[in-house]
Formats: C-alpha cells, structure tokens, sequence
C-alpha cells in the first residue's frame, strides 16, 4: 500500500487536531473536558512560574476557554489524575499509573530528579520523614521549619523537602492533592489503596506503550521526535516495528526524508488531511511548556517556529522576554507575546508583542490576535489591556485599535 502523503500545512493541522486545537471550541467547558483534555495530551507538564497563569491552567485554557481552574486540584484530590515524572514534572490520568512504575522502582534512572545523593547521605533522615507522615498524615514541605538558617529556593531545599521529593520519586509517596499550589504528600497505599506491584506491565510492554501513546497524542510523528514525548530513556522501541504489525501507519510529509509515523486512531485525520480537508481556526497564546511547543526541535521542524525559553537568561542577553507565549494562529505560530498579568490591578501587560519575520499583517489577523489576547486576559480577570511595543513597530498602533474595538464585547 503506498503512504500517503501530506503537505506541510495538513501535517500541522493534523497535529493541532489530536492536541486539541484545531477548531474554535463553541461549548463551555466542563470538568470531564478538562480531564478528557489531559488524557488526549497523555500528560500535562506542571511548572510553576505565575506572571501569567501557571503553566498546566494555560495549556488547559488555549484548549477549553474559560474554565474554573479548581478543576484541576479537583481531579488530583478525586484520585482521577496523580503526579509523576513524564515529560518533565506532570499531571498523568491515574489509568496510567503502571506505566510510571518501572520508574519509580529504579528511580536513579532519572538522575538529579531521583535525589540519589540525599538518599545515600541521609537514609536515616528520609525514612524519618517517612515514619511521621504514617504517623501524622499527610504533609507539605511549608510544614517543616526550616533550621539551617539557609535562606531556601529551588536550588536549596530545606533537608524534609530533600527526602520528600526523594520518596516521591522512589513511589514511597504521592502527591494526595494540592493545597494553594503547594504539594501535599502522603503515603503510595493511603493515596492509591487498590494498587499492586503484580499489575506492574512488563518493561518492554511499557517501552512499547510510550511509542504508541506519543504518536497518538502527537498524531504524526518522526521516530527522532517520540522519546522526547515521555522522555523515555534507550533502548527505544523501535516505531517500525510496530508498523510491520500492524499497531501503527506511515506517511510522508513533502519535503522530509524521514516518514512519519500515525497511531490507527487517527487514520480518518490522515485521510482528511491528505485530501486537503483539516482547517486551523484557534487562535490561542501558548504557554512555553505546551505539548505543542515543548519539543524545540519540533516546534522548528513542523511550524518553522524557533523558540526558547529565556526567563532563566540574564535580562540583557534576552532578546524576545522573560515569559514569551507563543502565538498560535489558525494552523501556523506566528509571533510570542512576553505578557504579564497584573491580577490586583485587573491589567494584562503585553510587555512586547514580535511577530514571526515573514508574517503578513492583516486586518484579520490582528482581530484574531487580539480576540485572543482579550480572553486570556479576562479570563485572569483583568478587564483592561496595556500594550506596550510591537515588532515591527508600526504593527502597534493597528493592533491597538483592534484591542479598542474588540475589548467591549468580551469583557
């Protein structure tokens, strides 16, 4: 059977079409869409910096719209969703679980995450801590009083933290909800009463599984793009394999040497997208830790986007902003805005908004852009937009206007 063959623009569309973002969503978001969301993506990556939303509400928003965020900590408290290392730090749907197991279990194949060092220094201490949250419950890490007279941060965790996180890796305990963002750990069994080691799937069962479930949330994929999805470590399952039993597609995408691989659910997207079918009409800002845009690589493969992450660059060496979203725009990523939303004031600040070299402004795209703009900020409940500079320059007046015209209708 020949593969088919797909144009540039049908790829990207097909990809925007199993992450959920191909067309503009009609209905109002409930919590089982917020769920059905995540187990699309297969994960949801958590991270924690706030000047706009934090990272996993915003890869939620640009799907669903307005949502009540609650929803999440919801899910996780329901025992619906647990926590775990996936692509990075995640939210994983709990049917998932014994997937993450083998991980858990040999928790020094995840280097610095497993914290093998501490584990090794201080036995005696983590299993303290151990022994007081079967004693006493669970816990946060603010509930230790820091003694070391140290003054904290990432980089210097407090010695309960240490152990909590290396027990958290080594699957000893799980993150039972989150209490104002803050972890609360309790025991495995407390958390996940039903679960046994005897259901653990074999570990070529689970390298074979992520393979699947990368394509599948990606919907067509180069064998050099799956790893990174689950960050999964060699020896890798080999996607060609798979093809020749049956369990995944191939196609060519114009100009690429490699084929690309598609998950058989996604074989009607395939069909429509090569017969030209698949019309991109979200436009969203992106949060930089969006499934979508997380692979740098594949950002620059697929959407010819190159984009970096520069809020840990000293500010004069960053050349677009601290915090850039991109700008997704009826299939292709057009720009990034470097936002910050001012929530006691009710301002969303666009510090900087670049679009892509190459770009055609239009009418239609700065209504587009600043439909988006308006709903992200009223959805962080900042009824007023302050623009501040556009590249190109003369971009910013236009713009402007289209924030003026649109602001009273979606706010």
């Amino acid at each position: 059977m020949s593969e088919p063959i797909l144009t540039h623009n049908a790829a990207r569309a097909m990809h925007l079409a199993a992450q959920g973002m191909l067309q503009t969503r009609r209905a109002r978001a409930t919590i089982s869409d917020v769920l059905a969301a995540i187990r699309r993506m297969g994960v949801l990556q958590i991270d924690t910096i706030s000047v706009v939303a934090r990272s996993p509400y915003l890869v939620l928003w640009s799907r669903l719209g307005d949502y009540d965020p609650a929803w999440l900590e919801q899910l996780l408290a329901e025992g619906k969703l647990f926590e775990y290392w996936a692509h990075e730090a995640c939210f994983i749907p709990i049917e998932d679980y014994g997937l993450y197991r083998h991980r858990m279990v040999d928790a020094g194949s995840l280097g610095w995450k497993a914290g093998s060092s501490w584990a090794r220094a201080q036995p005696g201490h983590v299993e303290q801590v151990l022994e007081h949250i079967r004693a006493n419950g669970p816990v946060r890490a603010a509930d230790f009083e820091r003694v070391d007279g140290k003054a904290g941060g990432w980089w210097e965790w407090k010695p309960e933290k240490r152990s909590l996180e290396v027990l958290f890796t080594s699957g000893r305990l799980m993150i039972a909800r989150r209490q104002n963002f803050h972890r609360v750990y309790d025991l495995a069994e407390r958390v996940l009463p039903d679960w046994d080691d005897s259901r653990t799937p074999p570990i070529e069962t689970v390298r074979r599984e992520f393979v699947l479930r990368a394509v599948r949330a990606l919907s067509l994929a180069k064998a050099a793009w799956i790893p990174d999805y689950h960050r999964t470590r060699p020896p890798h399952f080999d996607p060609q394999q798979l093809v020749d039993e049956g369990s995944l597609l191939r196609a060519r995408v114009d100009g690429w040497s490699a084929p690309v691989f598609v998950h058989p659910e996604h074989a009607g997207l395939l069909e429509r997208a090569a017969a030209g079918a698949l019309t991109p009409t979200v436009t969203s800002l992106l949060s930089p830790f969006d499934p979508i845009v997380w692979d740098r690589r594949r950002a620059l493969e697929l959407f010819d986007f190159d984009y970096r992450l520069e809020c840990y660059t000293p500010a004069e060496k960053r050349r677009y902003g601290y915090f850039t979203l991109p700008i997704l725009r009826r299939g292709a990523l057009v720009g990034r805005v470097d936002a910050k939303a001012h929530r006691k004031r009710g301002v969303f600040e666009l510090i900087s908004v670049t679009l892509e070299p190459g770009v055609r402004v239009s009418e239609g795209l700065l209504r587009d852009l600043a439909g988006a703009v308006l709903r992200c900020a009223r959805w962080h409940g900042c009824g007023q937009v302050e623009l501040t500079r556009t590249t190109p320059d003369g971009v910013r007046p236009a713009l402007q206007v289209a924030l003026d015209a649109l602001a009273p209708g979606l706010c």
